[in-house]
């Protein structure tokens, strides 16, 4: 048996900071003893080991099965060897062999100590693992341990064991971190290396915006306002498009909190990024003018099979639309998903287009904003409608009857009688009695000529190429 106080001792003050149980202890005691008994006996050995702590002793019995011929001396001895034993031991029976602690030598308690260590550090590895594979797209904070070949090594607060690293192009270029300084970061992804799992954090992602609106905003922690999509280019602009579950929370409000409280510690913490916050719309046209703002938006026309989006803005609104180096287009283009083909109205005008898609924008209705749950409507038509996002009237007003249609629980005779009454509602007086396409080609001529006139343009060739400015979804400027 011999006395194993010192060595348990030893162990318990080796795990000490490990936060393992008196259990753990235990199998990790006996874990490293067969490792060491495997080294003396062979691979295959078995035995029992029990520890008693309060008395600080370990009893070790090895088992060996008794056989005729023995083919594997780690777990099998021969009868004849057995019977110098007892000679009343028969083929089968089980030999018992106690082995004292103290036989095994500074060697073997060696082995048995590697032993704990890897199991603590396989412990570690895997509490690591499962810690923060559920923690993707979490906000982590922590202090920069150090910065070395571009990439910084950071030490978590939380967990202090877990490598973590924020590789140069997962880092903003316009930041500046030192060793010893506060960092937070979005956790991108858990990755396997040979020594175990690794943290790879971004401050270059755009999840790490959401992560952060996420911390600011109560609303977003607490799933009443939803982030709908992100466009970043890092260091420069942002954009953000929120929408609410709940019709009394205005989405852009809640994230730009009170006098831009909120959306300010956002753009402090990414160092000066501009954030646009952009309310989030089902229908493509209405989310492209909300996207492309500040810019107004004069005239917005959609392809749906190409997924393309036409805006036209005026001269004034260009260079906004634009943005620096393309960026506003660019960053609404990604946000809704859509190729975005930007104009301006002068441009419009060159390539031959109607006068009235620029000159004093859409033909606006005095028509004042209110719940659909107004309209005369069957109860079943207004939640369909809702759950698509559609609250109120000039939610539907420009709407097709194809994207009505494409509304889950809309039957085409619920989408003839919502157009039947938008129809009614925006209808201009005495507009009914005017034939559709009334216009001359010598009037649109006249047209054409007074708006050229007035922008102090020669008169459009509308044979003539013209270019335009447009942006795919990956995001490239073309002129």
């Amino acid at each position: 048996m011999g006395n194993a106080g010192p060595v348990i001792a030893a162990f318990r003050e080796m795990i000490a900071n490990k936060n393992l149980s008196r259990e753990d202890l235990h199998d990790l005691i006996k874990d490293g003893i067969m490792a060491a008994l495997a080294r003396r006996y062979g691979p295959n050995v078995e035995a029992e080991v029990r520890v008693d702590e309060a008395a600080g002793e370990i009893a070790i019995t090895v088992l060996k099965e008794v056989v005729e011929t023995v083919e594997d001396s780690s777990r099998e001895i021969s009868l004849e060897e057995a019977r110098w034993d007892d000679p009343d031991f028969e083929v089968g029976d089980v030999l018992e062999i106690p082995v004292d602690f103290t036989q095994f030598g500074r060697n073997a308690v060696m082995a048995a100590k590697q032993r704990i260590i890897q199991r603590v550090r396989e412990g570690e590895r895997n509490k690591i693992r499962n810690e923060y594979a559920s923690k993707v797209g979490e906000l982590l904070s922590g202090e920069v341990q150090q910065v070395e070949r571009g990439k910084m090594v950071i030490m978590l607060n939380k967990n202090r064991d877990a490598e973590a690293i924020i590789p140069w192009k997962e880092q903003n270029p316009r930041e500046r971190f030192r060793q010893g300084e506060a960092i937070r970061a979005v956790l991108k992804r858990v990755e396997e290396t040979p020594k175990g799992p690794r943290l790879i954090l971004s401050r270059a992602a755009p999840e790490f915006v959401a992560a952060l609106f996420k911390l600011e905003v109560p609303e977003i922690y607490q799933g009443i306002v939803e982030i709908k999509g992100i466009a970043r280019e890092v260091g420069g602009r942002s954009k953000l498009a929120v929408s609410s579950r709940d019709d009394s929370i205005d989405p852009v409000g809640a994230c730009v909190g009170l006098k831009g409280s909120r959306v300010q510690a956002g753009v402090s913490e990414l160092g000066g990024e501009r954030i646009d916050i952009v309310p989030w719309h089902p229908d493509p046209e209405i989310y492209a003018r909300r996207a492309l703002a500040p810019a107004k938006v004069a005239k917005v026309l959609s392809d749906s099979a190409r997924r393309v989006i036409t805006a036209i803005v005026d001269e004034d609104q260009l260079s906004l639309a634009i943005g620096r180096n393309g960026q506003n287009v660019r960053l609404a283009s990604q946000i809704i998903g859509w190729q975005i083909d930007l104009y301006g109205s002068r441009e419009w005008l060159e390539r031959g287009a109607d006068a009235a898609l620029f000159g004093g924008g859409e033909p606006e209705y005095e028509v004042a904003d209110f719940p659909l749950r107004e309209l005369d409507l069957p109860l079943a038509t207004l939640a369909a409608l809702e759950s698509a996002g559609y609250t109120t009237f000039l939610d539907i007003m420009d709407l097709e009857r194809e994207d009505l249609l494409r509304v889950a629980g809309i039957t085409a005779q619920d989408a003839d009688d919502v157009l039947s009454l938008i129809e009614t509602l925006t209808v201009e007086e005495g507009a009914a009695d005017e034939p559709a396409n009334s216009a001359s080609e010598k009037e649109l001529a006249e047209v054409r000529e007074l708006a050229a006139d007035i922008l102090g343009l020669p008169l459009p060739d509308f044979d003539e190429p013209s270019t335009r400015r447009s942006t795919g979804q990956g995001g490239r400027q073309a002129e």
